[in-house]
């Protein structure tokens, strides 16, 4: 093919692909989906190239009746002709899908709707032969002026604006390739962020595989054990779930994408009757019993079950797997619990016992998941309507000796041994009833007993808290220690006895105003502005917490003036003690656990025994390498050994630096204001010392991969 024709096709098959999703997808950042719509466009133009054109696999996937003669028309009737309906090549299509590791059903399913629909508006669906250039061109054009987006074309000529750094497309240019026939070294070359979307799909499936979208009969027995049968509750609970998941899908990403929210709720729907078995299994070994209505019976712990079913599809598709980096979308947490109108503090409750049901979980999506709760934690479980509010007034009311969890706990460690049951079911504390059956209502007339989700939540909260006033206050008040359980003290007397202040507010915005508190009566000089500086440089941070907080209700405006409006009026008293001869009693620093969702390959068990044998030479030997392998395999090795000698070379000072820094500069000018303008003309620090930038590019590895490097 020669080169000029080679070239106008795919710059038409691109345009196509941006005219196609620009206009039929309304949530274009959807990664999967816009592949999907690609696979269908390349099998729209790879059909009609000549075989003898095509390369192998797809030479042989073209079908031989790919294209039929056009059928002859009499002029009379050729305007009131019909376009033929666009001819599906499944052959070609599945081998486009085979080779891009994508789901061939759900690309038929974009095919059949999406795609076609999409030929349809633009005249297309009767076109036997290629679409010229200039129509796709001028259409996308017009798409391109109404929606006032980027011009996606500038792809197709290389435009700086849109080009990777040069340096890093060197790096990647000169990676050796995998080869299979020899014994030369295989490095991998880097996923593509949808590239490992994929993977991530394909082994969700696999996982999935023996799992139905229907209770299994071992569910079907415990339903039958139950005193009440859920079998027909929890039927029509997942169906009508289902109906609203797919049409709140369909408006988030497209309306001809229905079959789409059908498939991903199918998904989620047989890992959400996967973990309620697993679940079931482990309560029966653990409380000996098999007659679990309560808990089958009970409307919100199936909802939020079903809903960290599908946030775990939906995070898979999207690649939202926990990394900083991840793309955000419109699906992304908390979509789902608005889908299904989902109070954030009952999907807190299954999240740990999810992650504990379902073995096959990748450690990525356990992060996810634990992002969740953070994020539940810090913000969405405080809305003005949670739940949570209800069982903190029923805490205050039962006496000072019921709280939601006393400080005399938090130095004690923390078990996660809680089920689904113990939090779902009535507020009753493990210590207080018989371990062997389902927890029972209170008597009428009685004491209620303390709620174990709301004490579970609150261990949680405590060690969040005080882990990220931990992290702010080494960026800020490093030379004055004894501040820190000052601090500390304030924050947790705040979240125990002044919840209030909570309500449709942030956890970050209350540790700002702590701090800045104990400051000024301890006569620090600790600026608001240098607190915010801080606060931008620690991960998983947004403006808005400090741009726009609640003053009151349906005001808002900056944490300056949340600060002297209401925090300081709320908590004067207790903040002017912190000043006198007799300051109130400090209240214990948390004893911080292992995250019960990391499993990390590092921590080997005492009892174990670990050998340690001598590493064989018969790939890397020198004798057997390639001369390609042997080149890179040197050229590492004198790379470690410079990067050894500065390290050893290098001034202590130097290396000392490498532990901490002085406390950031203030902003020169930073407004705290509604209009989301941040006027700070100081550059950021990059936090890396000479010593690491050095070691970074002579290494030419990552920073952090250095820092591994140094550390060992």
């Amino acid at each position: 093919m020669f080169p000029s024709r080679r070239t106008e096709l795919w710059e038409s098959s691109w345009t196509m692909f941006l005219l196609a999703k620009g206009t039929f997808l309304q949530m274009e950042d959807d990664l999967v989906i816009a592949f999907q719509l690609l696979l269908c466009v390349l099998e729209f133009f790879t059909k009609r190239f000549t075989p003898s054109l095509l390369q192998s696999p797809y030479k042989s996937a073209v079908s031989s009746s790919t294209l039929s003669p056009p059928t002859r028309t009499s002029r009379r009737n050729q305007g009131k002709a019909k376009p033929r309906p666009p001819e599906m090549d499944v052959q070609l299509l599945e081998t486009l899908c085979k080779e891009s590791d994508c789901s061939v059903d759900e690309v038929k399913n974009v095919y059949q709707t999406t795609f076609c629909a999409f030929l349809d508006s633009v005249g297309l669906s009767g076109l036997q032969g290629l679409p010229p250039m200039e129509t796709l061109s001028k259409q996308y054009e017009e798409l391109y002026y109404k929606n006032k987006d980027f011009d996606a074309r500038l792809f197709l000529v290389d435009d700086e604006t849109l080009s990777p750094n040069k340096t890093e497309v060197s790096k990647v240019e000169m990676t050796p390739r995998k080869n299979l026939s020899g014994d030369d070294v295989a490095i991998p070359v880097p996923q593509t962020p949808i590239r490992a979307a994929m993977n991530s799909i394909q082994q969700l499936r696999v996982d999935l595989t023996s799992a139905s979208d229907q209770p299994s009969s071992n569910l079907l027995v415990y339903y039958k054990n139950c005193t009440v049968d859920p079998t027909e509750e929890i039927r029509k609970r997942v169906e009508e779930l289902g109906q609203v998941f797919i049409k709140r899908f369909a408006q988030a990403v497209g309306q001809h994408c229905e079959g789409l929210g059908r498939k991903r709720f199918n998904l989620g729907a047989q890992l959400y009757y996967k973990v309620m078995e697993s679940m079931l299994k482990s309560e029966e070994k653990r409380l000996s019993v098999q007659n679990f209505s309560k808990l089958l019976n009970n409307a919100a712990f199936h909802t939020s079950l079903l809903a960290c079913a599908l946030e775990v599809v939906m995070a898979t598709y999207v690649g939202n797997s926990g990394a900083s980096d991840s793309v955000e979308t419109d699906l992304c947490f908390p979509w789902i619990l608005d889908v299904f109108r989902l109070p954030a503090f009952d999907f807190y409750k299954v999240i740990e016992s999810f992650i504990k049901a379902e073995p096959t979980l990748k450690h990525d999506m356990m992060k996810h998941l634990e992002q969740c709760e953070h994020v539940i934690m810090e913000s969405l479980a405080w809305k003005a309507d949670s739940p949570l509010f209800d069982l903190l007034k029923q805490s205050r009311e039962e006496g000072p000796g019921e709280q939601a969890e006393p400080p005399a706990t938090l130095n004690q460690p923390l078990h996660h041994n809680h089920t689904a049951a113990d939090l779902y079911l009535s507020p009753v504390r493990p210590s207080r009833q018989p371990p062997a059956t389902e927890a029972e209502p209170p008597t009428p007339g009685t004491k209620a007993l303390r709620s174990n989700s709301l004490s579970l939540f609150y261990k949680k909260l405590y060690r969040m808290a005080y882990l990220r006033l931990k992290t702010l206050f080494s960026h800020l008040l490093t030379s004055h220690p004894e501040l820190e359980p000052i601090i500390w003290t304030l924050l947790q007397h705040t979240l125990q006895n002044e919840y209030e202040l909570m309500r449709d507010r942030h956890l970050d915005q209350l540790i700002m105003s702590a701090m800045y508190a104990i400051c000024k009566v301890k006569n620090v000089d600790l600026r608001f502005k240098t607190i915010v500086t801080a606060y931008k440089e620690m991960p998983n941070t947004n403006q808005e917490t400090f741009k726009r907080v609640l003053i009151r209700e349906g005001q808002y405006d900056s944490i300056i003036v949340f600060y002297n409006l209401v925090f300081m009026q709320k908590l004067k008293t207790n903040i002017l003690q912190y000043s006198s001869p007799r300051p109130p009693p400090l209240s214990p620093i948390p004893r911080i656990p292992c995250s019960p969702y990391k499993n990390s390959p590092l921590r080997v068990p005492g009892s174990n025994n670990v050998y340690v044998s001598p590493l064989k030479s018969s790939r890397m030997s020198p004798v057997v390498m390639t001369p390609r392998s042997r080149s890179v395999f040197t050229s590492l090795i004198n790379k470690f050994q410079k990067i050894n000698e500065m390290v050893s070379s290098t001034d202590w000072s130097l290396k000392r630096s490498l532990g901490g820094g002085s406390a950031p500069k203030p902003l020169k000018r930073l407004r705290f204001d509604m209009d989301g303008q941040d006027e700070a003309d100081g550059s950021k620090s990059s936090g890396e010392s000479t010593l690491i930038q050095k070691l970074a590019e002579m290494s030419k590895f990552p920073t952090t991969s250095v820092h591994a490097y140094c550390l060992n």
